[in-house]
């Protein structure tokens, strides 16, 4: 089985920390999201990882990845080039896949315990796809599926005003090549897309068998800055807290902290966890880093207090202020303005950005 990621969205609900590289690699807890999905391919046995580009951020993407052999896979990059929907990014992988049965993850997903039940539940029976679902409060905003007896799906209805069931589409698909004859088919939905949802009621249609696995523990699109806060909650939840770093006396080090080698607390300074803080970073004097926060590389945080938050990191902060449920850009300085006259706030705000001041 093999597997394909699919890394071609703009990442236009996260402006402006997009502006400047691809929503796949923003960070949390110090680790770019698409590498929790590698990981979680991986876990499920999948090494041949077919990776779907878009027109933006490719360069980046394939610089963090290379050819994979760093995280354990065979990566194969794929242009998709302008997005016309799901169901054209999958259609381009055709290729790479063959003969196999393949794995979909949308490179922005963030699962709490992985894949590995949505493909063992496909590999046990004779089924031309899988789909991953969870449930959710509010169905009328998903793809929505109805199930019927051993898990099969019998029907798959889009932001329903009157949705059949509560169960919902988290972007995790599992394929036969009889995909690639459904995409063939369809047509483009209102949107101007070829969408997933209308490919998999396709093969419904034509007398297909659909699995489905409803996923255990929290699921997160990480598409908008308070999605990527709250996965970086979750994830420090389960923090493998490592103090490699060094710690002065004096400072106040709480909770589950994880400390790369390079980093510094000084003296002075509070760190209550769960908290991640990543290489070459300094947490001075008169600074406190409150929970459920992650600082990125190349950072210097200084009087400052911070807490859930991410900052991704080559950052200065050294304001007095409370800085909370904050997501921070790579390369922005936060600095003090106390004593410049006149006096008053002084701001440089890219586009699409938000500020509550």
């Amino acid at each position: 089985m093999k597997g394909v990621l699919l890394a071609g969205g703009t990442g236009s609900r996260l402006r402006p920390i997009t502006h400047t590289g691809p929503k796949q690699l923003v960070p949390v807890a110090n680790k770019p999201v698409i590498q929790y999905a590698i990981e979680d391919l991986r876990e499920a046995g999948i090494t041949e990882i077919g990776v779907i580009l878009g027109n933006k951020g490719r360069d980046e993407i394939q610089s963090f990845l290379g050819d994979g052999s760093d995280l354990g896979v065979e990566i194969t990059y794929i242009v998709q080039g302008r997005p016309l929907g799901l169901a054209h990014a999958v259609g381009c992988a055709e290729s790479f896949v063959g003969d196999d049965d393949f794995v979909v993850y949308l490179g922005d997903n963030m699962l709490k315990r992985g894949i590995v039940d949505v493909v063992e539940s496909f590999q046990g029976g004779e089924f031309d796809a899988g789909i991953a679902l969870q449930e959710v409060d509010n169905p009328t905003q998903f793809g929505i599926a109805a199930v019927g007896e051993a898990g099969r799906v019998t029907r798959l209805v889009e932001k329903p005003d009157d949705p059949p069931s509560n169960l919902a589409l988290i972007g995790i698909y599992v394929f036969t090549p009889s995909i690639f004859d459904a995409i063939e088919e369809i047509e483009p939905s209102w949107r101007g897309e070829l969408e997933i949802t209308d490919a998999i009621q396709y093969l419904l249609d034509d007398g297909g068998a659909i699995d489905s696995q409803v996923v255990e523990g929290w699921w997160k699109d990480t598409g908008k800055p308070e999605d990527v806060l709250e996965a970086n909650r979750l994830v420090l939840e389960d923090l493998d807290a490592k103090r490699a770093g060094s710690i002065e006396d004096g400072a106040k080090v709480e909770g589950r902290v994880d400390l790369a080698e390079s980093a510094t607390i000084e003296s002075g300074s509070v760190v209550r966890g769960p908290v991640s803080i990543d290489k070459n970073t300094t947490i001075k004097a008169g600074t406190y880093v409150g929970p459920y926060t992650a600082v990125g590389v190349d950072t210097t945080i200084a009087n400052a207090h911070i807490e859930n938050s991410v900052v991704v990191g080559n950052t200065e902060i050294t304001t007095s202020g409370r800085i909370i449920d904050s997501l921070i850009g790579r390369g922005a300085a936060i600095n003090s303005a106390e004593g410049r006259l006149p006096e008053g706030r002084r701001l440089i705000i890219g586009e699409n950005s938000q500020l509550e001041l």
